[in-house]
């Protein structure tokens, strides 16, 4: 058992709500379409209003507005719709310690979410599961601050260049956010591939080699570069932008704003 597993035994994580579990069940089946995605999401008219919001929102810019669960599915895509569903059920359920803003976390969250997403697209991987397992990087920070609320002010401390949150994590708690976020996803029978990407999130390339875990990586260093007002995809490690064959060049060229990926009113419940 892992540092970051015995450290879990002791934390007791939010229930995921039913209608959640049924959704990740559907991630390890291939033989769940969108009826049963559908279906699923149904059972829950406040998680269906919140999505049908979503779909209607500026952040989609959809020509035109849908009004239905299936009509946002067949406009949106049911990948989508189950990734956001996934992370309002995850936002849901998770207190938040004095000292770290909920709102600004879950916007940041949203930006990793996104820029992974964008750069999955350039390697041809699974875009709403890096979307999905960028937005999960940063709950084991919460649980490290639910253990050890000492250690929050001096992971959060300013100035922080991108990167030196998981150093800080580790040096305190002995282990980073991306390490304990796999372990909450195994407990909550996430896709194991999810599982060894944030696993592997803070140091790509000593670790499984999880290519899932180098995009990851490098959606929460732009972030991070976000949050810091210098975005310049040139400062991202070159170890890693090689490993995974991306061309910054052509990246840089259309990278999205942040703002397009921070639309958090679908979290503020």
């Amino acid at each position: 058992m892992t540092n970051s597993a015995r450290f879990l035994q002791s934390v007791k994580l939010p229930v995921m709500p039913e209608v959640a579990q049924a959704l990740i069940r559907t991630l390890k089946d291939e033989n769940a379409g969108v009826a049963t995605v559908t279906a699923i999401i149904a059972k829950d008219p406040a998680l269906t209003a919140t999505l049908l919001r979503m779909a209607n929102s500026a952040m989609f810019g959809l020509s035109r507005s849908v009004h239905t669960l299936d009509s946002a599915i067949s406009v949106v895509g049911m990948a989508h719709i189950r990734a956001r569903a996934l992370a309002i059920c995850m936002a849901s359920g998770f207190e938040f310690p004095p000292g770290l803003d909920r709102l600004n976390f879950w916007r940041d969250s949203m930006i990793c979410a996104g820029y992974a997403k964008w750069l999955a697209n350039s390697v041809a991987l699974d875009e709403q599961q890096a979307w999905l397992t960028g937005m999960m990087l940063r709950l084991g920070e919460l649980v490290i601050a639910q253990r050890l609320p000492e250690t929050l002010e001096r992971i959060e401390s300013q100035p922080k260049a991108p990167g030196e949150r998981w150093k800080r994590e580790r040096e305190l708690a002995g282990f980073d956010e991306g390490e304990l976020a796999a372990e909450i996803a195994r407990r909550w029978d996430f896709p194991e591939s999810v599982a060894l990407a944030l696993q592997a999130t803070a140091q790509p390339l000593d670790s499984s080699n999880s290519r899932l875990g180098a995009i990851v990586h490098l959606a929460a260093l732009i972030t991070d570069q976000v949050a810091a007002s210098a975005l310049a995809l040139q400062d991202l490690p070159v170890s890693v932008v090689q490993a995974l064959g991306l061309n910054l060049q052509k990246l840089q060229s259309n990278i999205p704003n942040a703002e397009s990926f921070s639309d958090i009113s679908m979290l503020q419940g």
